[in-house]
């Protein structure tokens, strides 16, 4: 790796052509690679939990609705502390830091999973380790947003986040297959019965990314720059709890992405709970691809518009419409139904994540432009309970009422809120931030 060592300024048009635009994207493209493998991590448990039963464990649904929610418990209180680890150790060293620690959760997956006599305890203790998966979106986020100029950041962020949110979808549909896949259950271990008779090598799950994240992180490594304009200490970094606007965008980015991670982690478990007698959870990972696949769009849409905060404001109401769509349906007994109107909800969520990051860089400028990075991380760390407060929420209203009828109530009553708040505060006609 070629020590970077010019003053980084992307503002500068000459700069940009010569020697930024080039560096930006090699960066960008390999956080997107290393983002993308955390949010498989982050998200191993909501596909392995559905078959932990199947071969020989004994959990209960509260129990595995928990080994879905902890990785979003505890890489939301990661992301925390990861959103000023870039402005400390630079951004290309902790991209290696926190995609190599991913190894100890993939590789302690493999080997628990294949004895049922395992205990709950140190399952929990493996899917609280996902959560470095979570902590590291935060720093990426925090890490590429300066490279980039700022009538290109909205588009930057939404093509790190967007396509890092792909993981999410990449592990629901690899897992379903790579289980059944004997060559490499062999080399790691015996099968698993099921019920009805086949094997199964659910360890797959979990080694299969062994070798992807070791990849990512020599590429990091050797391809990947620190920005020493970028560095900031935690002090200076701290100076953003102060502002008002930091909690107004934690509250609205909760909105979208804290539904986007969150759903993700619940739906293959929802859809199995209301649904038991079809096959519907082989499509949990159509809604976690389009939400993550229409990010970037919502990011471009932004810029295109030359206002995040009205597309996110529209965007809400989408969101609205689309969970009394599941409310409908999953009272009608329609899984087909059911699943298409969830698959729109992670739409909107995806659009909303873009356009609402892109709001950021606007509300913070002049001399509260050096906030603007590390506010990213850290609405991201708040939103990211939502990857927790979801599955638990959905496990509750199931437990207690035999139905997801009142967590979904309870979800729409957050995005009215959310809905008044955008437009007071960004969207309407006199509002005194325009973003």
């Amino acid at each position: 790796m070629e020590k970077l060592e010019v003053v980084w300024n992307p503002e500068n048009q000459e700069f940009w052509e010569r020697e930024g635009k080039k560096r930006a994207s090699r960066n960008l493209w390999i956080s997107v690679m290393a983002l993308m493998l955390a949010f498989v991590v982050w998200q191993i448990w909501s596909v392995t939990a559905v078959r932990l039963n199947q071969v020989g464990f004994a959990f209960s649904q509260s129990e595995l609705f928990t080994l879905a929610a902890l990785p979003g418990l505890v890489g939301a209180t990661l992301r925390i502390f990861f959103t000023f680890m870039p402005g400390i150790v630079g951004g290309r060293n902790w991209t290696v830091i926190s995609t190599g620690a991913l190894l100890l959760p993939a590789i302690g997956i493999g080997i628990a999973v294949q004895n049922p006599g395992t205990p709950f305890v140190v399952m929990a203790l493996l899917a609280a380790l996902c959560g470095i998966g979570g902590g590291n979106f935060s720093s990426s986020m925090a890490n590429i947003s300066p490279f980039f100029p700022k009538h290109k950041k909205g588009t930057a962020n939404g093509i790190n986040a967007g396509l890092g949110n792909l993981g999410v979808s990449l592990v629901q549909f690899v897992t379903p297959i790579i289980i059944f896949v004997p060559w490499l259950g062999m080399l790691f271990g015996g099968g698993q019965e099921l019920t009805e008779g086949n094997n199964i090598f659910i360890q797959n799950a979990a080694f299969v990314w062994v070798l992807p994240i070791l990849f990512v992180t020599i590429l990091a490594f050797f391809g990947m720059d620190n920005l020493p304009e970028a560095k900031q200490s935690f002090k200076q970094q701290s100076a953003m709890f102060k502002e008002k606007h930091t909690w107004i965008m934690a509250w609205l980015y909760t909105m979208c992405f804290g539904s986007f991670i969150g759903y993700s982690a619940a739906f293959p478990l929802l859809i199995n709970s209301e649904f038991p007698e079809t096959n519907a959870v082989a499509l949990a990972f159509l809604g976690p691809l389009v939400g993550a696949g229409i990010r970037p769009v919502g990011g471009w849409l932004a810029d295109k518009v030359g206002s995040g905060a009205k597309v996110t404001f529209y965007d809400i109401l989408l969101l609205i419409v689309a969970t009394l769509g599941v409310l409908y349906f999953l009272n009608a007994g329609n899984v087909g139904g059911f699943v298409t109107m969830f698959v729109v909800l992670f739409f909107a969520t995806g659009i909303a994540n873009g356009s609402t990051f892109r709001m950021i860089p606007f509300i913070f400028v002049g001399e509260k432009a050096n906030l603007a990075a590390p506010i990213l991380g850290f609405t991201a760390a708040i939103a990211a309970y939502g990857a927790f407060v979801i599955p638990k929420v959905f496990g509750w209203s199931l437990s207690t009422f035999g139905t997801a009828n009142i967590a979904l109530y309870l979800f729409l009553g957050y995005y009215s809120i959310s809905l008044v708040i955008c437009w007071y505060y960004y969207s309407r006609k006199n509002a005194k931030v325009k973003c």
